[in-house]
């Protein structure tokens, strides 16, 4: 599908990849990774062409389709409704929606041929397009990935700004390129629409190239991982599991050439100093200096980055009890959120608030700030000092000071060498720490945003969506932070690896209550498939007891003999009154199909097209026809099913 032979791309002064080499193959669902800044982004810009690289080439397949979901989409906005902007996919079929329109209008007062001859084409053009359920699918997508059938005709200009980018992806989707490029696509879904979009990609009659630090997501979707590390590109078959166990097995291979190589080179270092000046050993000594110059060196495998070695105490301890509230309501107008519910949060709780956006997560963070008004009572615990993060906390940093310069005027009273290790354990190392915030990258300043959470030093920690922007190693950084702090949290994130390591406890919403679940995520997953599991065999078991009993109840009645009262009389006759009406209605629906298929065919043929009068008054037949057609269907159904529900047997 697309090939990148020997491609160099620079950013500014700083090389990206060099000599890099990629095949992309039809059907390969990819993840693309690497660590935060070695170009994953960029490099699916090089691709859709955006970027132009310096040295090398790409070659594609000329009936390539390229579909790309970046984040500049977010900047997008539309007055037509979400509906009309997902349908901007169908570029070709709207054009020809819209000649429809035109030529049926001229047709009205221009009976040449020339027209009919076009309406023809475009017919059929238009139907080969599948034209007629477009819309549908369109439906379809958007409903999956989250939005109500009431929203789809809502301008796109009134959602926020990750609605809008469900719809870019709706509207991705929906060019069904054989080529998908999604950069971060999972960052503004819940988790019902990730798994419906695993579940899309999965069937998805295409490649797929995905940029993600959501590893369940990987896992569930690609078949393969293309790494990019040291200006190079590594590929792993399988999922990212697989790719770490492999890179582990690589790295132990990699490792064990290196001390081979390195304890070879210095024997035959000592082997060259010490017989360099004998004039007997020089065709030796300088046969050996030429093959150590020629010697491929093995790089030497980095090891794990330092373990974070600060320790996040808190300043107080608090009481057995964190927070409570007793919710009797919690609405915006007529859109009910909470009622007659509560939560209560204990010391030592870590809790997982998961669900579909919009259910009310973040209301209920706000809330135990005692920042949302409700009906209803907020206490808050004995000697709780509480902290919220926000990702619109990241605007409040100060672009023009220095990530350092950040921390110090939030926290005067610590010391630089502290801070300093605070912004390297969420790596921000070296120099890093002297960039103004203006120019780090989102991840970048959400990182700082948390560092300055973890300062306020507060026992009790409101986490709505901390993981955004984060890249895997930042996440595990966040992971490891969360493991060693001493205080209690609630942590609202769509990342199940991220919530799998951290929670003890999962909150949800059902009904307009607050459901609590005490054990870890895995734990709550499995929950979840068992009940649904269940909730199956129920309804299957009812299904089937209910068909035994009806078993039942027939055999009884052919097993028993009984005369034919009056009233069993008159259900014969009015049993056989049904079977001839039947009869009458399947052949009327007979007729009314025969004449129904006629027509169609007329109406096919070119030469219908060249009167237009005449096709006008067949067009409006047959559309007569149609109608006639489903309520015969509709009718002789209905009086069929009477008859089989009557039948005594």
């Amino acid at each position: 599908m697309i090939v990148l032979q020997d491609i160099t791309f620079e950013f500014g002064s700083r090389i990206l990849y060099s000599d890099l080499n990629w095949h992309i193959k039809q059907n390969e669902k990819i993840g693309l990774i690497g660590a935060n800044g070695t170009g994953k982004s960029t490099l699916l810009r090089v691709i859709s062409g955006e970027y132009s690289v310096s040295q090398g080439q790409i070659s594609k397949r000329n009936e390539l389709i390229l579909g790309f979901l970046n984040q500049d989409l977010l900047s997008y906005l539309s007055d037509k409704s979400i509906l009309e902007v997902a349908m901007e996919a169908y570029e070709r079929a709207n054009e020809l929606h819209h000649e429809l329109e035109k030529l049926f209008k001229d047709m009205e007062h221009d009976h040449s041929d020339e027209i009919m001859n076009r309406l023809h084409l475009v017919q059929n053009e238009y139907e080969a397009l599948d034209g007629y359920n477009l819309q549908h699918k369109a439906e379809s997508i958007l409903e999956g990935l989250g939005f109500s059938t009431k929203d789809l005709q809502r301008p796109l200009s009134q959602f926020s700004g990750g609605w809008r980018m469900r719809v870019m992806l709706a509207k991705t989707l929906l060019r069904q390129p054989n080529v998908l490029l999604l950069d971060e696509p999972t960052n503004h879904l819940d988790l019902p629409s990730i798994q419906w979009l695993e579940d899309y990609l999965k069937e998805y009659e295409g490649t797929v190239v995905i940029v993600s630090h959501d590893r369940f997501f990987l896992d569930r979707v690609v078949n393969k991982i293309a790494e990019i590390e040291h200006e190079k590109m590594t590929l792993y078959t399988g999922n990212y599991s697989d790719y770490l166990e492999e890179k582990e097995e690589r790295m132990e291979l990699q490792m064990n050439q290196f001390k081979n190589q390195e304890k070879f080179i210095k024997e035959q270092e000592r082997f060259i100093e010490r017989f360099r000046a004998k004039a007997s050993k020089a065709s030796a000594v300088q046969s050996r200096v030429k093959a150590m110059e020629r010697m491929d060196r093995i790089a030497a495998v980095e090891g794990p980055s330092a373990s974070i070695r600060i320790r996040f105490a808190v300043d107080k301890q608090p009481g057995k009890i964190i927070q409570s509230l007793e919710i009797k309501d919690k609405r915006y107008d007529d859109n009910v959120i909470f009622h007659d519910t509560k939560a209560e949060i204990i010391r030592g709780d870590k809790i997982a608030f998961v669900g579909a956006n919009g259910k009310g997560k973040s209301t209920l963070l706000r809330m135990l700030t005692g920042g949302e008004p409700f009906d209803g009572t907020h206490e808050p615990g004995y000697n709780v000092v509480s902290a919220f993060y926000a990702q619109h906390q990241l605007e409040s940093l100060n672009g023009n000071y220095t990530a350092l310069e950040e921390l110090q005027t939030f926290a005067p009273e610590e010391s630089d060498t502290y801070l300093r290790g605070l912004l390297g354990a969420f790596l921000l190392k070296g120099d890093d720490v002297f960039k103004k915030i203006k120019v780090l990258s989102g991840g970048e300043r959400a990182r700082v945003a948390l560092a300055k959470t973890i300062l306020a030093k507060a026992n009790f920690l409101l986490l709505d969506e901390p993981t955004n922007h984060l890249d895997m190693a930042s996440v595990n950084v966040l992971v490891d932070v969360l493991n060693r702090y001493e205080g209690s949290y609630v942590v609202i994130s769509h990342d199940r690896y991220f919530l799998s390591r951290i929670a003890n406890k999962i909150w949800s919403i059902d009904n307009f209550q607050l459901k609590e679940y005490p054990g870890t995520y895995a734990e709550y997953d499995e929950y979840l498939k068992l009940r649904k599991e269940t909730a199956r065999a129920k309804e299957s078991s009812i299904n089937k007891a209910a068909k035994i009993e009806k078993a039942e109840a027939l055999a009884k009645v052919k097993t028993t003999p009984q005369k034919d009262t009056q009233q069993d009389k008159d259900k014969k006759r009015d049993r056989q009154k049904l079977d001839q009406l039947v009869k009458k209605l399947e052949e009327a629906l007979s007729k009314v199909k025969v004449d129904h298929e006629k027509l169609s065919q007329i109406m096919s043929e070119p030469e219908a097209y060249k009167d237009a009068a005449k096709y006008k008054k067949m067009q409006q037949e047959f559309d007569i026809l149609d109608r006639q057609l489903k309520h015969a269907e509709s009718d002789w159904e209905s009086h069929y099913l009477r008859l089989i529900e009557s039948d005594p047997a």
